[in-house]
C-alpha cells in the first residue's frame, strides 16, 4: 500500500481538519522518508506524529529536518557586530533544549533522542545573516516518500509544533506526483529542499547541527518507548533501538551467509572455541566478527582482542570492526591512535573494575607479543575473546608463546592452518584453538560462486648449467643433515634448515624465468588487470665464484620491472613491503582502473589479506613448494570483481633439467626428485579445480614417466 490507496485532500486547515489524523498519520505510515523544512521545531510535535513515525521507521525509513534558530535581539545584535555566529545560534539552539518537567515531556525527549541515536533522524539549521535579513529562516517544505516512488509535497504556513497542529489557524497545500499536473510542482520544491540541505541556496547559511547539541537529546535517551503514545502496533521499540556505541552488534544492513551462522552456531557449542578454516574471499572477517557479537550477546560482557600478521591488515579489519558497532584501540608502532598504549591501559584498568562491559584492542602480531602488550593482557581474564587472523602464524615458537590460557573463549581465522613441516607448531595450533568449525574449501567457494574459476596453465623453465650444479651440491649437503626420529618423521638440522633456504633460493630466481616471462608476456602488452608474482630473492650467475654472485646478483622483481617497463614499454608498479601503507592502497585504487598501470610486481608482502579483485592475469614466478603460500597466492587472484568471468594463471615449473636428458637410474635424477615432486603437487593442487585440468595432467603424467614416479609419499610434502 502508499499514496496511490489514500485519499489525499489539495488541502488542509485547521479549522476544518484534524490535520494530524488525516494528513500525517496516514501518508507518514506509508513513507520510507520524509523532508521537512520549518521555521519553528519542538519536540512535543514528534508525540502527536508518533503512529505515523513508527510506521516510517518499521518501514526503514528516514527524516531530515531543517530548522531555523530563534534568535534573541541581543542575538542578532552581537551577530551584527561581529561575533561569531556559530557559537551564538548553538547557545540559541540550547535554550530551547530544557530539562523536562513531567513524565510527558521526557517522553517527547525521548522520542527526539530514539530518532537521532537511531540515525533516523537527522537535523540541520537554517540561517539568514541579519545583514541580510532577520537572521531566521521561515520558509516551509515538507516533502514524503512512499515504497513505489511516489512524492508528496506540502508547503503553507504549519510548523511542527503543537499549537500549529491543534490551536493556530494553519494550512497547507499538497501537491501530488500521481496527479500529471502536480509533477513539476513537486519536482520544484523537491529541488528548492535538495539545494537548501546541501547549503548551495544564496542568502541562507545551513550547517548540521552542533554536535554538542546532538549529544546532549541522545542522552534523554530511554530503554524503550511509551508504546501508549502509538497509535498502531509495533512489537516492540527495543529491538530498532541501536546498540549502545562501542558495543559488538551485526551491522542492520548486513545477513550473514548461511554456511557463516552455521560457523558460529558450531564455534559457540564448542564453548566458544574453534578454529574457522575458510578460503581466501569467503567472508573470514565477517563470520570472525559476527562471532563476537553473537558471544558478546550471550555473555553481556567481553574483552577482544584481535590479532594479524601486518600493519595493513589492521587497517582492513579496523574498517569492519567499525562496521559492527565497536570503537577499537588501534596498537602498532605507526598507529593513528598515537596514545594507543594509554588507550588500552584504561580500557583494561575500566573492564576490570566494571567501569565497561566490553572495548577492543586490534593489533600485529608483533606488537601483541611485545613486552608491554603482553604485560598488559595478562592483567585480563577469562572473560577474554582472543581472536587471530592467519592464525597459521601462531604455531611458530615465538608467538605459541603469548597464546595465554586464561582467556577463556578463543578463535582462529587461516585457510591454511596446517604448518607445512612443522607437526610441533600445527598440533600447538589444535591444542589452543580446538577443533574446526567450518572448513570452506576453494572449490567449494568457486563452486557456489563465492569466487572467480579460472584457466591454470603450469610452463616449464629449466635451471641454468650453474644453477643446476649449485643445487645439487646444496642436495648432497642437505642429505646429510636430514634423518628420521623413532616415530619414522624426517627431522633437519640448524645448518640443513640453512642450506634448505639457501637451495629454494635458487629455484626462486631461477634466471630463465625472466625469459620465459618475456615471451608469455608478447601476448599481453596492451592487457590490464596483470599481476607477476615474484620471489623475494636475487638471480645469480652461478658460472662465477658464489662469493662475487651474491654481490652482483640482482633482485628478480627488479629485473621484471625493468624488461617490463623498459624493454616492453608497458606501465608497471611495485608492491612491496617498502611501499607506505598510503602508497599501496593508492595503488590497489588506481589498478583498479587500469589507469595508470597495466601491471602489479609483487612479492611476499600480497601472501596474506591483501584485497586486489581486479587481478584478471598471473604469474607466478615465485615457485613456492609451501601449501600455504602458494594457496594464499592463488586465492589473491580469484577474488571477484566486475567484468571479470574467469581469471587465468600462469606458473611457472622449474625442472632441473629437460626430460630427454633425464636418466631416473642416476644419482643426479635421485638429487632433483625432491624439486620435482613438489612441483607436481603444486600442479596438481592447482589443475584440479582449474576450467582446465587436463594442461596440468598432460605436465604431470609426463614427469611421471620421465623420473619413474608411482606414487607421491607423504615425506615429499616436507620443504624448508
Amino acid at each position: 500500500m502508499g499514496y496511490r490507496d489514500l485519499h489525499i485532500l489539495r488541502s488542509y486547515k485547521t479549522n476544518k481538519n484534524d490535520v494530524v489524523r488525516e494528513f500525517y498519520i496516514p501518508t507518514l505510515k506509508q513513507s520510507v522518508l520524509y523532508k521537512r523544512a520549518v521555521g519553528f521545531f519542538s519536540s512535543s510535535a514528534l508525540i502527536d506524529l508518533s503512529s505515523g513515525i513508527s510506521g516510517l521507521i518499521k518501514n526503514g525509513g528516514k527524516i531530515k529536518f531543517i530548522v531555523s534558530p530563534l534568535l534573541s535581539e541581543e542575538d542578532i545584535d552581537a551577530i551584527q557586530r561581529g561575533y561569531d555566529e556559530r557559537e551564538i545560534i548553538k547557545n540559541s539552539l540550547e535554550r530551547e533544549i530544557r530539562e523536562p518537567k513531567n513524565t510527558s515531556e521526557a517522553e517527547r525527549l525521548n522520542w527526539l533522542a530514539f530518532l537521532i541515536a537511531s540515525g533516523r533522524m537527522e537535523i540541520k539549521v537554517a540561517f539568514t545573516p541579519p545583514q541580510k535579513a532577520t537572521g531566521m529562516y521561515h520558509e516551509k517544505i515538507g516533502l514524503l516518500y512512499d515504497t513505489d516512488g511516489n512524492r508528496l509535497a506540502f508547503t503553507g504556513s504549519m510548523n511542527e509544533t503543537i499549537n500549529a497542529f491543534h490551536n493556530n489557524y494553519e494550512s497547507i497545500v499538497v501537491f501530488n506526483s500521481l496527479a500529471a499536473e502536480d509533477a513539476q510542482r513537486v519536482s520544484d520544491l523537491e529541488y528548492d529542499f535538495d539545494s537548501l540541505w546541501a547549503n548551495r541556496e544564496p542568502n541562507v547559511t545551513v550547517w548540521d547541527f552542533p554536535k554538542v547539541l546532538k549529544e546532549k537529546l541522545v542522552s534523554y535517551q530511554k530503554s524503550s518507548l511509551n508504546l501508549e503514545l502509538d497509535q498502531i502496533e509495533i512489537e516492540s521499540f527495543s529491538e530498532l533501538l541501536p546498540p549502545a556505541p562501542g558495543t559488538p552488534a551485526l551491522p542492520p544492513n548486513v545477513e550473514l551467509h548461511k554456511y557463516q551462522q552455521d560457523a558460529i552456531d558450531q564455534w559457540a557449542s564448542q564453548d566458544y572455541c574453534g578454529i574457522f578454516d575458510m578460503a581466501t574471499g569467503t567472508g573470514k572477517t565477517f563470520t570472525g566478527l559476527g562471532a563476537a557479537a553473537r558471544l558478546f550477546a550471550d555473555k553481556k560482557r567481553l574483552a577482544i582482542i584481535i590479532v594479524c600478521p601486518y600493519q595493513h591488515l589492521v587497517e582492513q579489519w579496523v574498517e569492519d570492526i567499525l562496521l559492527f558497532n565497536m570503537l577499537p584501540t588501534i596498537g602498532y608502532s605507526s598507529s593513528k591512535q598515537t596514545d594507543w598504549k594509554k588507550r588500552l591501559s584504561n580500557d583494561i584498568m575500566d573492564f576490570r573494575l566494571k567501569v565497561i562491559d566490553t572495548f577492543c584492542f586490534v593489533t600485529t602480531n608483533a606488537t601483541y607479543s611485545s613486552e608491554f602488550v603482553q604485560t598488559q593482557l595478562n592483567k585480563l581474564g577469562n572473560d577474554t575473546l582472543l581472536l587471530i587472523d592467519e592464525a597459521h602464524n601462531f604455531g611458530a615458537t615465538n608467538l605459541r608463546s603469548t597464546l595465554n590460557p586464561k582467556f577463556e573463549y578463543r578463535l582462529a581465522l587461516s585457510a591454511t592452518l596446517e604448518r607445512h613441516g612443522d607437526p610441533e607448531g600445527t598440533n600447538a595450533l589444535y591444542s589452543y584453538f580446538g577443533e574446526k568449525c567450518i572448513e570452506y574449501t576453494l572449490e567449494r567457494a568457486i563452486r557456489e560462486n563465492k569466487l572467480t574459476p579460472y584457466y591454470y596453465y603450469p610452463k616449464v623453465v629449466f635451471l641454468s648449467d650453474g644453477e643446476l650444479d649449485k643445487y645439487r651440491e646444496l642436495s648432497k649437503k642437505i642429505a646429510k643433515q636430514c634423518h628420521k626420529n623413532k616415530h619414522g618423521e624426517i627431522e633437519v638440522s640448524e645448518l640443513g634448515k640453512k642450506l634448505l633456504i639457501e637451495r629454494a633460493r635458487i629455484v626462486a630466481g631461477a634466471t630463465n624465468k625472466i625469459a620465459l616471462l618475456r615471451e608469455l608476456m608478447s601476448e599481453y602488452r596492451d592487457k590490464t588487470h596483470m599481476l607477476v608474482y615474484c620471489g623475494a630473492t636475487k638471480s645469480f650467475d652461478f658460472s662465477n665464484d658464489v662469493s662475487q654472485a651474491d654481490e652482483e646478483g640482482e633482485r628478480q622483481i627488479v629485473s621484471v620491472s625493468k624488461m617490463l617497463g623498459h624493454d616492453l614499454g608497458m606501465k608497471v608498479t611495485h608492491f612491496t613491503s617498502a611501499e607506505s601503507a598510503t602508497e599501496r592502497e593508492r595503488i590497489k585504487q588506481q589498478f583498479a582502473t587500469a589507469d595508470p598501470y597495466q601491471a602489479i610486481v609483487a612479492i611476499k608482502c600480497l601472501d596474506e589479506g591483501v584485497n586486489i579483485p581486479s587481478i584478471k592475469t598471473a604469474f607466478i614466478l615465485a615457485s613456492s613448494t609451501n601449501p600455504k603460500e602458494y594457496i594464499q597466492r592463488r586465492g589473491r587472484v580469484l577474488r571477484k570483481a566486475e567484468n571479470k568471468p574467469f581469471a587465468t594463471i600462469y606458473d611457472f615449473i622449474t625442472l632441473p633439467t629437460p626430460l630427454d636428458r633425464v636418466d631416473c637410474s642416476s644419482e643426479n635424477a635421485r638429487l632433483d626428485l625432491s624439486l620435482v615432486k613438489k612441483e607436481i603437487i603444486r600442479m596438481k593442487e592447482f589443475g584440479e579445480i582449474s576450467r582446465n585440468p587436463s594442461d596440468a595432467d598432460k605436465l604431470i603424467n609426463e614427469l611421471s614417466e620421465a623420473y619413474g614416479l608411482d606414487t607421491i609419499s607423504e615425506e615429499d610434502y616436507f620443504d624448508e
